[in-house]
């Protein structure tokens, strides 16, 4: 059990390393940094095989407008920002002497898998580089995009995210405009997963309608355990289940807790009990990790990727047997990869 791989449904080590201000930003991942929640030998610790790396692109305030919303970049910007991230995890995979592959197919995952070789999957986190013509998408996708979140939680030319809220029912604001509904079809052409982690409500439903892949939460919880607005509710599952998705479980302590607080002094057994309603809900084949980490504040016993066994023993515990586990930390991704890219 010690030594299970783990994919990971969302992080954003890519931010974090490009917010440092480090000449050689990829040797922080490639050789390890005693800050930070996921690098190469944290990972190698904890048995994380890699997972969906985010491009994230901050507002330029961190103060909400009047409405309360968090206000996007412009395009322009959030391009420039998408290249250089993008570039930083090619410069990982390519001064890593073979340690790390940019994999853009399950197969590829699968490989990198049982051979130790680090496996990041490129992901964008709100699509605010991406115009009216759609024209970004194509190009990112052949340089290797294939997950996409069309919002965070502020509105953009394509939904209205869900805002940061406690407690809170995510049914707040608008739901896709018509050229979201574009963005879904392209996604569904190209075959990019479509994340509904930053969803409202009103753009989970329009997403369900259009879209012809499994439903896919990258990094959500349980609205019935903690009323948090990013939080998913029991019709939500119901409509994953019924496409074949997968809800990946955040580890943050905000989207755990009953209470809502940013406390890092969590148990690790929250983090069991939202898996634990998820497999009620969905089944065993849908649902997976989806950390969050260097994204947002996680349990103190977990700390960083290298803790990732405690949680593993920790559903071990639970009673989970070896092939539940295997599905929970790896297996489960794989296959609604799988059936979202082709083989």
């Amino acid at each position: 059990m010690a030594n299970m791989p783990i994919f990971d449904g969302h992080n954003d080590v890519l931010l974090r390393l490009h917010k440092n201000n480090a000449a050689h930003k990829e040797r922080l991942f490639l050789d390890g940094a005693e800050t930070g929640h996921i690098d190469l030998p944290k990972s190698a610790a904890g048995g994380l095989a890699g997972g969906l790396c985010a491009i994230f692109i901050p507002s330029p305030s961190t103060a909400p407008d009047r409405n309360g919303d968090f206000v996007p970049p412009n395009s322009a910007d959030a391009m420039v920002e998408t290249l250089a991230m993008a570039r930083l995890l090619f410069d990982i995979e390519r001064r890593s002497e073979g340690r790390v592959k940019v994999c853009r197919s399950a197969a590829e995952i699968r490989a990198c898998i049982e051979t130790n070789v680090f496996a990041p999957v490129l992901h964008i986190e709100g699509a605010e580089m991406i115009g009216y013509d759609l024209d970004a998408l194509y190009v990112l996708h052949q340089a290797g995009l294939r997950s996409l979140g069309p919002v965070w939680s502020r509105p953009n030319i394509f939904a209205y995210g869900v805002p940061f809220r406690f407690p809170s029912s995510p049914d707040i604001g608008p739901g896709l405009t018509e050229l979201g509904k574009d963005l879904v079809r392209a996604c569904n052409e190209l075959k990019i997963l479509i994340d509904l982690s930053h969803m409202n409500e009103k753009g989970f439903w329009d997403i369900a309608r259009l879209s012809k892949a499994p439903l896919v939460a990258t990094h959500s919880n349980m609205h019935g355990l903690c009323a948090h607005s990013r939080n998913l509710t029991d019709r939500q599952l119901d409509a994953i289940r019924a496409t074949g998705g997968m809800v990946g479980i955040n580890f943050g302590v905000l989207f755990l807790r009953q209470d809502g607080v940013k406390n890092p002094d969590t148990a690790l057994d929250l983090i069991v009990e939202h898996i634990d309603y998820a497999v009620e809900r969905l089944g065993i084949d849908h649902v997976g990790f989806g950390s969050d980490f260097d994204g947002t504040t996680i349990p103190t016993d977990l700390k960083d990727a290298a803790g990732l066994p405690h949680l593993v023993a920790a559903l071990n515990a639970r009673g989970y047997d070896a092939g539940s586990i295997e599905k929970l930390c790896y297996g489960n991704w794989l296959s609604v990869l799988e059936r979202t890219w082709g083989a």
